[in-house]
């Protein structure tokens, strides 16, 4: 792998989110990987695609540098809470507004599927919750991995995902959240 990016889907840069994020990106350092950051709480963008896709937006300029990014990385790490099952409201829009036909996908005339614009990269979710996983597996059917990896990632182009869940978090221990930064820095360490 020669780069990686890692996005931020948290709000809040003081969240546990940014702290696993730093973690992955020592580890992909430590193994001499090019690692660089989209913090999307740091972006000044609008996330709502007002006109849907009936005319296009303007993509502020924090969107453009992002789109390269995107299709200069090799592999992409997502890290984001899931809240209320999905991916919080920054995320939805980010990806609202970068993940454009002609950009992320191309509409084939008389085809169902589009063509998969990100072809080549592969990608890492990482989805902190207070959800534990087999509840959220078994009753829930674990809707927020299936939107972003298989409705966002594959339908792009974008495989393998490989996703890590991580739960508890409310209430976590130290010892426990220090175990989730190690094994985030191990992934990073494995380029997983």
């Amino acid at each position: 792998m020669k780069n990686i990016l890692v996005i931020n889907g948290h709000p809040n840069p003081e969240s546990f989110n940014y702290a696993l994020s730093r973690a992955y990106a020592q580890g992909a350092l430590e193994s001499g990987i090019e690692v660089s950051f989209i913090n999307l709480a740091e972006l000044t963008f609008d996330p709502n695609l007002k006109y849907g896709y009936s005319q296009p937006t303007p993509l502020e300029p924090d969107l453009v540098d992002a789109i390269e990014k995107i299709k200069a990385a090799d592999h992409l790490v997502w890290f984001y809470p899931m809240w209320w099952y999905g991916t919080p409201a920054i995320l939805k829009g980010f990806i609202d507004r970068t993940f454009l036909p002609g950009i992320t996908y191309k509409t084939v005339p008389g085809k169902p599927l589009p063509q998969k614009l990100l072809k080549g990269k592969t990608a890492r979710v990482v989805i902190t919750a207070d959800t534990p996983s087999w509840y959220n597996w078994l009753f829930m059917g674990r809707p927020a991995i299936h939107q972003f990896k298989r409705g966002v990632l594959h339908f792009c182009g974008v495989r393998p995902v490989k996703v890590t869940y991580l739960a508890t978090i409310k209430g976590a221990s130290p010892e426990k959240l220090n175990g989730y930064l190690n094994k985030v820095k191990s992934l990073g360490r494995k380029l997983a």
